[in-house]
């Protein structure tokens, strides 16, 4: 799999209007910003005790917490930890293919979209954070490049997230096929919903896998140890396959209403940076009218 750079990621984040990156630091100050911050006063909720990390202001350290232990500790309250954004991007092998050798893979994309969104997000001021990593989200250039290493190692199986904890009112972006189960991927959004997450889900999908073009007799081999089928006349079968792809993309598209969160899809052949921009766009909350210049 080739990782994208984190020059890749900025320069696809650079594409975006200007305008728009403005327009979001606008709104942040007007409402008290588009990614569910609070602002800082009594009754703000602790979250958690953080290792301190180059960049943190001494002030900003929990002495009491740091007699505990050999290591200093930054207190974090949800007010502040709200600010960030965690990001997750389906590793799993369904994720490893492509119906052609012109085409990214799935994975490939998922990531340049992942860095490129970050980068753009760090650009606007927000602190970032690949979902599972033990490690605070953070802003600067330092993190795209941990992401991008992390990104580079093997993944593991299962397209589904852990529900870890993470802050009431915290953003969370999701990058995935979502070809899993609905029943499946359900539990994962009812959970994160349940605390307040503001969830925003991309699929991502190859060309052949809404139209499926194949012709004649085709056998199809499992990615993640499925069985493999056999088709003799895979045409037969177009329709009855694409209605079950709207059913699960409809699915999805209801469930994600019924919390608030988003839900859009991107193909491997088309321009990435139409979907970051429709993604950034609605997390920032501009106008639909504003976001239709995505073209997605």
């Amino acid at each position: 799999m080739n990782i994208p750079t984190r020059h890749e990621a900025e320069a696809l984040a650079g594409r975006l209007p200007p305008l728009l990156v403005a327009a979001e630091r606008v709104a942040a100050t007007v409402v008290q910003g588009v990614h569910g911050r609070r602002r800082v006063g009594s009754g703000d909720s602790f979250w958690q005790f953080r290792p301190y990390a180059a960049g943190d202001s001494a002030t900003r350290i929990d002495w009491r917490q740091t007699a505990k232990s050999e290591r200093a500790y930054i207190r974090e309250n949800e007010w502040e930890a709200a600010q960030s954004v965690w990001l997750w991007p389906d590793r799993s092998a369904s994720m490893e293919w492509r119906s052609s050798r012109q085409l990214p893979l799935k994975s490939g994309r998922a990531a340049l979209l992942l860095l490129a969104l970050s980068a753009l997000l760090i650009r606007g001021g927000e602190r970032v954070a690949l979902l599972g990593d033990p490690r605070p989200p953070a802003l600067g250039r330092a993190v795209l490049e941990r992401m991008a290493a992390t990104l580079a190692r093997p993944g593991r199986a299962g397209g589904v997230p852990e529900t870890v904890p993470l802050p009431r009112h915290a953003t969370l972006v999701l990058i995935s096929d979502f070809l899993a189960p609905l029943d499946t991927l359900q539990p994962m959004i009812t959970g994160f919903a349940a605390r307040g997450i503001r969830g925003h889900l991309l699929q991502v999908l190859d060309p052949a896998e809404e139209t499926l073009p194949f012709e004649g007799r085709v056998r199809f081999e499992g990615l993640e140890q499925e069985p493999s089928t056999l088709i003799s006349r895979v045409e037969t079968i177009r329709d009855q396959y694409q209605a079950r792809l709207a059913a699960q993309r409809d699915g999805l598209a209801s469930l994600t209403r019924t919390y608030g969160w988003s839900f859009a899809c991107h193909r491997t052949d088309h321009p990435p940076h139409t979907a970051l921009l429709a993604l950034f766009g609605v997390m920032s909350g501009l106008p639909q009218q504003v976001r239709a210049l995505a073209g997605a």
